[in-house]
């Protein structure tokens, strides 16, 4: 047996972990089949997909699967979207979730923090949309493009990846306009959500000021993030070319 066919099939790329995660069990727990993509945390994908599978045990088929890609391999972006379309039968929304993050002082960016910076947050975006835009056309789907509230106010040491996020910002309102009727585009663009793994780059002391100049005065959570993407799948019919500040109202006095 087969999943549903009238389930929405979504793709969300940068899916095994943190903030990709849970807009998949989100999306999942609203019925839509899920692609999770990853590129090196198999493990962590396999185990999501498993647990979701076996969270809709009504349903013969997986309803959740694991796709590997290199998402700074630009050509073979389409290949990504073809394998999900042959997987699942169809596609609705994309969800461009993967990024990179560090820092770029102006002096010190090379060529190598370019093609990651612009690859991921820009590049791979574009691509992988054009790939899928045909789909989505077919099935009326939408595109959700992950932004960050420093794309309009940039944050000091990141200039590349904060070049990168407005790119993908202009990007988002420029798809919209070329997509449109049938193919919505929105964007959602954290803020203090999940601090960066692996980096010193905001101490203890920096975390709070920042939390202190968010109006909720606390940080938020990947839920808030997921429950906006599935907000703008699933409940905005008549939503596109919009950004939405997921921020604790930081931007409102940035």
């Amino acid at each position: 047996m087969s999943h549903d066919p009238h389930a929405p099939v979504v793709l969300v790329t940068g899916a095994a972990r943190r903030v990709g995660a849970e807009i998949v069990r989100a999306l999942h727990t609203a019925g839509a089949c899920v692609a999770i993509h990853y590129r090196s945390s198999a493990a962590d994908a396999a185990a999501l997909a498993a647990a979701l599978n076996a969270a809709r045990p009504g349903e013969a088929a997986e309803t959740a699967a694991v796709f590997a890609a290199d998402l700074l391999d630009l050509a073979a972006l389409p290949q990504l979207i073809e394998s999900v379309v042959s997987r699942f039968g169809r596609l609705d929304a994309l969800v461009n979730n993967a990024s990179s993050f560090f820092a770029t002082p102006v002096g010190a960016i090379d060529t190598t923090a370019w093609d990651d910076l612009i690859g991921s947050n820009l590049g791979a975006p574009l691509f992988l949309s054009q790939a899928a835009a045909p789909h989505l056309e077919r099935s009326g789907g939408c595109i959700v493009n992950i932004t960050d509230i420093h794309a309009e106010r940039p944050l000091k040491g990141y200039a590349l990846y904060c070049a990168a996020k407005a790119g993908l910002l202009g990007l988002t309102r420029a798809l919209a306009l070329e997509l449109g009727p049938r193919v919505r585009v929105n964007a959602v663009a954290p803020g203090p959500i999940e601090w960066p793994q692996g980096t010193n780059d905001f101490p203890p002391a920096e975390r709070a000021a920042i939390i202190e100049h968010t109006l909720l005065k606390r940080v938020g959570s990947p839920a808030d993030i997921a429950r906006t993407v599935k907000f703008l799948i699933f409940d905005a019919p008549f939503v596109t070319g919009q950004v939405i500040n997921v921020d604790g109202g930081r931007t409102a006095h940035l």
